[in-house]
Parts: C-alpha cells; structure tokens; sequence
C-alpha cells in the first residue's frame, strides 16, 4: 500500500468549498468576480431573477399555523439577500387556506425595502381591494390548464376563473398596480394526468392578453421532464415572447433543476423558487416542495450567471424558517453546509 505520509492535507469543509468555489462571502450580494463572468457558459442568460415563493408558496401547506411574527421576521430576513422579488402571502378565504388568514397583519407588518417588489396572490376582485387596502403594490392571478384541478383549487371552471382575473386586472391597470399570471398544471395534473400543450398555450396565452405582464408557468405536481419541459415552452413561445415567461418547479420526481436548465437554455431568465425548498400543493396530493432558492442560486453560481442573491444569506433565513416550523430544509446545498 505504501507509506502515509506524516502529515495529509485536511480535508476542506463545504462551508469552506462554498465560500472559495461559490461566491458566498463579503463581497457584494451574488456579484461575481471578473474571472467568474467569463467563466459564464454559452447559451445561458447573464442575469436571471429569482422569485421567492416561500413565504406564500412555502408557507400556505403547513398544516400547523406559522404564527405572524415568525412570517414578518421570515420575510424581512429574506429582504436581505439580495433578492428583488418576494411574494409574501395570499389575500384568499381563510376558509380556504387557513394558513393566509394573517395576510394584512403581514403585508402591513414587513420593512418594504427600496427596490424590492413583493407581490400578493389576488384570486378575484374581493381580494384584490383588501390587498391594496393592506398596502400591496403588486399582485398575481393563479388559473390552471387543467378543469379538474381549477374547480378544485379556486372553485371555478377555467373560462369562469378568465372572466374573474380580467376584473382584476383591469382593475391592477386603472392603478397602475403591476399583475402577473400564474398558469398551474402546465407539466400535469393530480386529477386529469396529462395536459394537452394546446390547452397550456390557450391559458397562458389568455392571461399574457389581458394583461399580466409575466406568465409563470408551473409544475405543480413536478411530474415534468426536461424532455416535456421543452415541448411545452416551444408551445408557449409561439404566442408569448420568452421575456415574459417564467418557470415554476416542483421537486417531486427531482426534475426541477434539470428543467429549469432545459428552460434557460431556450431564453427563459425568471424562475420562482421557495427557500429551504418550502411547499406543496394543498390540493394536489403527493406534491413536494418547490425547487429549493439555495440549490438554485448554487446551480447558477456555477454556470456563471448573476442573480444579486446572496447564497449564504438565503441559507440562514432558510434555517430560520425551518428551525420555526420544526422542520429539516430540503435543500440539498443547506443540508451540505450546516450538516458538515
């Protein structure tokens, strides 16, 4: 075998790797240095923006109520990442999501930062008013291309959740309140298995014309492959130009990030994220949690693109979040950092 020799190099712990190959240290938030720029690979975007779901997305399927404070402190936390858009709760019926029941108490209780935009969902004209009441400045509609899962998640048919989002909407527009459209089911449905590319198409197409300015296209059950992923945006793109469209992954099948990189690589350069991998579905069983922001943030780090987020920052609200709710992050780059 050899002699050993007397004195081995230690190994270097993942914090260490993090801070020396990925960027996470006291520079500028998720600035890369010159020679990180030009390592950026062909055909990937330069910038992409990150839209942290967690404090919505993440929170709305926890069956124990996150108590307000711990939302407020959560969302501020997230505030100081370097992040530029942070969807922060959903003014729905307490019936409905009993874990939204708080949204004015936290719209009105977070530091609104300058140059931070954090967007509420708005499922009809009712909530849309209590949501500007409570100080929002952007808001977000949620259809889906499934019937089944449209009746089961907003309690409408498809053509009956249109005519509901075209009131809020024009109502956004009179106000020059910003609104964005969310197409669920895009990749598959708990209820109907798969979705046809043409009815994707329609919806997406749909709310782009009445004017949300951002489409964000989900997998809400993450059954999507990068092979299904790219006939759905070829699909999509002919009607609605790439800078409008985002991406939505869940991790169910541990897909999103290779679908994600499929996404990029056709122009796609926003993509919805919820940190420590918060989330599910509450009527879409089975469903895991989104694609985590830190396993994100660390994939394009790698690839050379900038997002302005600060990994290690995201990484401890992170743990805030989970420590609060009494759960184990299922961020893969977490667990590697504060599990070494």
């Amino acid at each position: 075998m050899g002699n050993v020799p007397c004195a081995v190099k230690p190994c270097l712990s993942y914090q260490q790797l993090l801070r020396e190959h990925l960027w996470i240290g006291d520079s500028v938030a998720g600035a890369l240095e010159p020679a990180q720029e030009s390592a950026q690979l062909s055909g990937f975007p330069e910038y992409v923006k990150i839209v942290e779901v967690g404090p919505r997305d993440g929170l709305q399927n926890e069956k124990v109520i996150v108590p307000t404070d711990i939302k407020i402190e959560f969302i501020n936390q997230l505030s100081q990442t370097g992040l530029s858009v942070i969807e922060v709760t959903s003014f729905v019926s307490s019936r409905w999501i009993p874990q939204m029941a708080d949204h004015t108490e936290v719209m009105k209780g977070i530091h609104q930062y300058p140059g931070i935009r954090y967007p509420v969902l708005t499922p009809n004209l009712q909530g849309f008013h209590r949501a500007v009441a409570a100080g929002a400045t952007e808001v977000s509609v949620f259809g889906a291309a499934s019937e089944s899962f449209s009746k089961k998640n907003i309690n409408c048919s498809i053509e009956e959740s249109m005519k509901r989002f075209e009131e809020v909407v024009k109502c956004a527009r009179h106000m020059n309140i910003p609104a964005r459209g969310y197409v669920s089911c895009a990749l598959g449905c708990p209820y109907e298995g798969s979705i046809t590319l043409q009815k994707v198409t329609e919806v997406s197409k749909r709310l782009y014309g009445m004017g949300c300015y951002e489409i964000s296209l989900g997998d809400t059950i993450g059954v999507g492959t990068p092979g299904s992923m790219k006939k759905m945006l070829e699909s999509v793109m002919k009607e609605i130009p790439p800078r409008a469209l985002a991406v939505h992954c869940h991790d169910t099948y541990g897909q999103a990030l290779a679908n994600i990189l499929t996404a990029l690589q056709m122009g796609i350069n926003v993509v919805d994220s919820a940190v420590s991998g918060l989330g599910g579905c509450p009527y879409a069983k089975g469903a895991s949690g989104n694609v985590a922001t830190e396993d994100l943030i660390y994939m394009l780090n790698g690839l050379g693109v900038n997002t302005g987020v600060n990994l290690y920052k995201v990484m401890e609200a992170g743990d805030f979040i989970c420590k609060a709710v009494n759960k184990t992050t299922n961020s893969k780059v977490a667990q590697a950092s504060f599990n070494a």
